[in-house]
């Protein structure tokens, strides 16, 4: 019995120090605080995170803050309100070469297309000639720029010499398309999805005049954007909020039962059509990889940005900063 007592006494020490063991192994979890739109599309991916436990899994506390725009999101992250935002590649550019030194990593494709009623004679964008677009977003929106490059690249002359364009905000582009007030329109990806869903047409995509244009493969547009110093200070949360994201976007790529979970917080719990285009069409703008090739794309959007958009749209310089698409990480 004596012997009995010492192997159990000398099992539960060794249970007791293996315990402590993985206690030691386990990492502690790394806090980043995430300031996200509300009502935007980022909710799509960050609701997946939380609800498969991909941040937990990544040994990551994520605090996520509601933002009213992507100006206030910029303003938190240049005061150090929030370590993460979602902003375009262009401005993390743009504020590099003004001496702030914030980074990004791809977060979604461009997307978007060239939108028709169904019943339009509009084939190509050279039909486009003296009728009427819509434009979202203004005169240096992305989309309208690169489809001027694309008429431009087509006629060698000026898209905006042989249109009238009319700007406004998304839903009202939309209902300017919906009743005929306008010929075409050019929408953000998630409004030209409930255009689709109620019949309306795609003469082209944003990512298929990119590539008649030169831009080798689909490029990026939205980055996971931080400071020089927040990827210093906070590396190995970043490196595990990135983690969690691609592999959320893996998931959100090919499972479609995970986007039942999501039908109330993209709008569409009663509207099986919109939820189907919509699911559709965020998952050709999810980023498949993030490497070398990825960041040429970039390099190569921006050189038509700063040719057909101008310092309006990029600022003083023509070429891409570098560092605008961090090196710490690649997927």
């Amino acid at each position: 019995m004596h012997h009995i007592g010492k192997l159990l006494v000398a099992g539960l020490a060794l249970l007791a120090s293996s315990t402590i063991a993985c206690a030691q192994d386990a990492p502690e979890n790394a806090t980043l605080v995430l300031g996200a739109q509300e009502s935007g599309t980022v909710q799509w991916e960050i609701q997946t995170i939380k609800d498969l436990g991909l941040d937990q899994k990544h040994h990551l506390t994520l605090e996520v803050r509601p933002l009213a725009d992507s100006r206030a999101g910029q303003v938190a992250l240049l005061t150090g309100t929030v370590d993460v935002i979602l902003s375009d590649f262009i401005w993390v550019s743009i504020q590099r070469s003004e001496g702030n030194m914030v980074t990004a990593v791809p977060h979604s494709l461009a997307v978007g297309g060239l939108m028709v009623s169904p019943d339009s004679a509009i084939a190509t964008v050279t039909d486009l000639n003296e009728l009427t677009i819509g434009v979202a977003g203004g005169p240096v929106d992305k989309s309208w720029v690169v489809l001027q490059a694309y008429y431009n690249s087509i006629t060698g002359e000026k898209l905006a010499d042989h249109v009238n364009a009319k700007y406004g905000a998304p839903p009202l582009i939309n209902e300017l398309l919906r009743s005929g007030k306008i010929d075409a329109g050019l929408n953000f990806w998630q409004w030209n999805a409930r255009s689709k869903a109620v019949g309306m047409r795609e003469v082209i995509s944003v990512a298929q005049m990119l590539s008649e244009l030169g831009v080798d493969e689909q490029p990026p547009l939205l980055g996971w954007t931080f400071t020089d110093q927040v990827a210093n200070d906070k590396n190995d949360a970043i490196v595990r909020f990135l983690e969690a994201s691609f592999e959320a976007k893996e998931i959100l790529g090919h499972d479609d039962a995970i986007w039942e979970r999501l039908k109330g917080v993209m709008g569409a719990s009663d509207d099986p059509a919109l939820f189907i285009q919509l699911r559709d069409d965020y998952r050709r703008g999810i980023v498949p990889r993030y490497d070398e090739s990825t960041v040429q794309a970039a390099e190569q959007t921006f050189g038509l940005m700063a040719r057909f958009g101008g310092s309006d749209l990029v600022g003083s310089s023509d070429r891409l900063a570098a560092g605008t698409f961090w090196s710490g990480f690649r997927k």
